[in-house]
């Protein structure tokens, strides 16, 4: 008997990274997991190596900035399985330098990817999360949504305020035993980052430490409530 045998698991941004990390934990441990991501092939992936394992995983492409996309993504997965019983709101981008030359559609697309998106995929499991009684939702958010780092203002507002967002839905919602926590990593080795200048990948977290930290918090009695937001680092400065 596996610990989420029976659940059913929505991850976005799961074809990469942290959200193909988690994807694959979240299989392993018995969920059906329904993977989300603008890049078909990357999320068809992921799904084929999970099944390959003996886990149960589909790709569903949709974009989480749009509304219709996201309630397609929502009803597929209800008239499938009929329940939805975790959310990982991991899909996220980012655009850097400095603010004055920041273009207002990078602004824009910045925060649609990242707080917008959350909103909307949390907005579309709730009903069915309420009805149930049961849910848990985490938020991949960064340790940009704690600190305050230069050039890095549309992607750390938007993270700072995923933070906030994430503790406006708990209040929300734990008198129906739905549980929301969000995850704040320091820098972890993905296809984004692994090329970094200066980045010694031997100081640095990887997609596998978020997933172990996601199923923790998944897997604890239902009557523990763990504090928001959970920053995650190593112990060593990885731009040293």
């Amino acid at each position: 008997m596996k610990r989420l045998d029976g659940k059913v698991a929505i991850v976005t941004g799961g074809g990469t990274g942290i959200g193909r990390g988690i994807s694959i934990a979240l299989a392993g441990e018995g969920a059906r997991v329904f993977l989300c991501g603008r890049r078909l092939d990357r999320i068809q992936k992921t799904a084929v190596d999970i099944q390959a394992a003996g886990g149960s995983a589909q790709a569903l492409q949709a974009d989480v900035s749009k509304e219709k996309d996201v309630e397609r993504l929502a009803r597929a997965v209800l008239d499938n399985i009929g329940r939805i019983d975790i959310l990982v709101n991991n899909a996220g981008i980012s655009a850097g330098g400095p603010l004055q030359e920041l273009r207002v559609d990078e602004w824009d697309r910045v925060l649609e990817v990242n707080l917008r998106g959350p909103f909307l995929t949390t907005r579309a499991v709730l009903p069915v999360m309420r009805q149930q009684r049961a849910g848990h939702i985490i938020n991949i958010s960064s340790e940009s949504g704690i600190e305050y780092y230069l050039q890095d203002a549309a992607y750390g507002v938007s993270k700072h305020a995923l933070n906030d967002f994430g503790e406006f839905v708990q209040r929300e919602v734990q008198d129906f035993n739905i549980r929301v926590n969000t995850i704040c990593p320091g820098m972890v080795v993905t296809e984004m980052t692994a090329d970094s200048s200066g980045l010694d990948h031997s100081k640095c977290l990887y997609p596998e430490d978020i997933a172990d930290l996601a199923i923790w918090l998944l897997t604890r009695r239902e009557n523990i409530k763990i504090g928001t937001p959970i920053l995650i680092q190593t112990m060593l400065n990885p731009w040293e």
